[in-house]
């Protein structure tokens, strides 16, 4: 079975990590026309009529540059540019979010290009000030790196681990058997999804799965496997995959996140799914790619 979410990091890109330092192979690359470059107001992006817009390095603004790597012949850069650039136009600078419309069909092969860049602004924009002494930070590293300019320590990008599982209960693969989804306060009615939650200091992520489910359920968890990863720099998570089996059943909401929870078999799945009264999510994300491994198949509708 092909998992949908996979589609987003099917073309990966040569990061280059060992050469942000060498200036003047990064100058020599720059001056290469042939680079393309997407340029980041803040943390948006202003697609055109056909897609996302990279641009030469000889139109390229200036800004922080950020070296993203090479695939094929060329080399692939983002310019952070000041946030308020996208203030005259806010309704065509988009969030990431709203760009993965445009990550699609023939353009999704840019999906780890624009990943990499987004996540990079929005760690730019978020980390501006040194939280050791408050000093100014620097980029270097071709924008890899923030270093202070009053206690010299540096600053790297982070990723967030957060977990996102499927839960089912009862005889694996009998028409009895159930998963757990639930809903958020703020989704439109009908709008149901795997739960998720962020990984804690000192904490297991298989002791995260079972947490999370308890608090925002109250169903129990056991055994708990891995299913696989994604990045989803929203603003800096990586969203890692498992599935997990139920001891207990009984649902108890005392999490405000969670409006509803509730079990569905596979024929409960298909028949609200195909009346449209049950939405998933939608196909590039790795929670979609959870439910139809426990379905057996694809299943339509999504957000």
């Amino acid at each position: 079975m092909t998992f949908p979410h996979l589609s987003l990091v099917a073309d990966p890109h040569d990061r280059l990590g060992l050469l942000r330092t060498d200036e003047a192979w990064l100058q020599e690359r720059w001056a290469d026309r042939s680079g393309r470059v997407l340029v980041i107001a803040g943390t948006r992006v202003r697609p055109g009529p056909d897609g996302l817009e990279w641009i030469s390095t000889a139109d390229a603004p200036d800004g922080v540059r950020v070296l993203l790597g090479v695939r094929g012949d060329v080399t692939w850069w983002a310019v952070i540019v000041p946030g308020e650039v996208a203030k005259a136009e806010p309704e065509r600078w988009l969030p990431l979010r709203g760009l993965l419309p445009f990550l699609g069909g023939d353009q999704v092969g840019q999906a780890p290009l624009v990943f990499h860049a987004v996540g990079l602004a929005e760690w730019h924009w978020a980390h501006r000030f040194c939280p050791r002494c408050g000093g100014a930070l620097t980029p270097r590293a071709a924008g890899h790196e923030l270093v202070c300019a009053g206690c010299g320590k540096p600053q790297f990008p982070r990723s967030d681990p957060a977990v996102i599982m499927l839960i089912a209960s009862g005889e694996p693969g009998s028409p009895d058997e159930r998963c757990l989804l639930g809903r958020n306060h703020a989704w439109p009615a009908g709008r149901f999804s795997t739960l998720a939650g962020f990984c804690e200091p000192g904490e297991s992520l298989e002791d995260a799965v079972r947490r999370e489910v308890q608090e925002e359920t109250g169903v129990v968890v056991g055994e708990v496997s891995y299913f696989g990863n994604q990045p989803w720099p929203l603003p800096s998570s990586l969203m890692l995959g498992f599935h997990g089996r139920a001891v207990s059943e009984q649902i108890r909401l005392e999490d405000d996140e969670v409006e509803e929870a509730r079990w569905f078999t596979r024929a409960d799945m298909r028949r609200q799914a195909e009346a449209g009264s049950l939405v998933l999510p939608g196909g590039v994300s790795i929670s979609r790619s959870l439910v139809e491994d426990w379905y057996g198949g694809p299943l339509p509708g999504s957000w």
